[in-house]
């Protein structure tokens, strides 16, 4: 049985979006809402932890020794939960959807990877992946899982609970605990800094995966934001292309957003129970 909707999202507009995704030729942004039901914490919801934290920037990561031991220390905490998050009904639904052909690619700002997770193809992560790590000193780029078991070895006392984790990762630890913990480095290079494959807040996007994504917008039909509060331009662009280009904009996300002016449908109800119900009526 299908799950009562809120009353917010209200029949019309669940038809409208449907009705935009039947044309076909959607590409999808989505953002850390669609991934609050794994259990991956938003930065700027109801509870989102920006309210709260502030979370690691690109120049304190890169200038500050201290700074990045104190991430890898939080973040070696996190990567556990972040690692079992399994993809949720929303996940489903834009992978269910894509199947159907209604979807020409997805673009995420997340970094969890369970759109691919739940069998999603040509997903471009705008904001880079938590599963990989890149030297910053020779470039080289591996595995998380690997660095992960290399941790466990250099620290095998190092083991605080984590209050909580937040959505790139990095779980809240108190200071006091961080000095006992010990960093490795690059093994292809043998000493370069390590920095998980993501875009921190003040890190500029690579200029060819937006490029990318501008392409595969101008090749849509319409442009689909789940789940994004749109407040930071990497994803918020897109919207204003679509608008430039006059390419349909549908919006699903809890709350307002900074795109909503310039969406053709807005249904404000939870991801989880609207995606489902529209590849329902998709087909999907």
């Amino acid at each position: 049985m299908t799950a009562a909707l809120p009353a917010v999202a209200s029949p019309a507009g669940l038809d409208e979006l449907a009705g935009l995704v039947a044309d076909g030729d959607v590409l999808v942004l989505s953002g850390a809402g669609l991934s609050t039901d794994s259990g991956i914490p938003d930065y700027r919801g109801a509870t989102g932890s920006l309210r709260r934290h502030t979370p690691m920037t690109w120049q304190t990561f890169r200038r500050d020794p201290r700074g990045r031991h104190r991430y890898w220390a939080r973040s070696y905490v996190g990567w556990p939960q972040m690692a079992a998050a399994r993809p949720n009904a929303g996940h489903s639904a834009v992978a269910r959807l894509q199947r159907a052909g209604l979807l020409g690619g997805v673009v995420t700002q997340n970094v969890d990877g369970l759109h691919q997770a739940a069998g999603a193809r040509d997903v471009v992560e705008l904001h880079g992946g938590l599963d990989r790590t890149v030297c910053l000193a020779c470039g080289d780029v591996a595995g998380r899982a690997e660095l992960h078991r290399r941790l466990r070895v250099a620290n095998p006392g190092f083991g605080p609970r984590a209050d909580e984790v937040n959505p790139d990762g990095d779980a809240e630890l108190p200071d006091e605990v961080l000095d006992g913990f010990v960093m490795v480095d690059c093994t292809a290079c043998g000493g370069g800094p390590l920095k998980p494959d993501v875009v921190f807040f003040g890190e500029t996007v690579p200029r060819d995966r937006v490029d990318t994504c501008f392409r595969m917008l101008e090749d849509a039909g319409s442009l689909l934001v789940l789940g994004s509060s749109l407040t930071v331009m990497s994803g918020y662009r897109f919207v204003l292309r679509a608008a430039e280009l006059g390419i349909p904009v549908g919006v699903v996300t809890l709350g307002p957003t900074r795109g909503d002016a310039k969406a053709d449908v807005k249904v404000d109800a939870p991801l989880g129970e609207v995606l489902p119900e529209l590849a329902r009526r998709c087909g999907a």
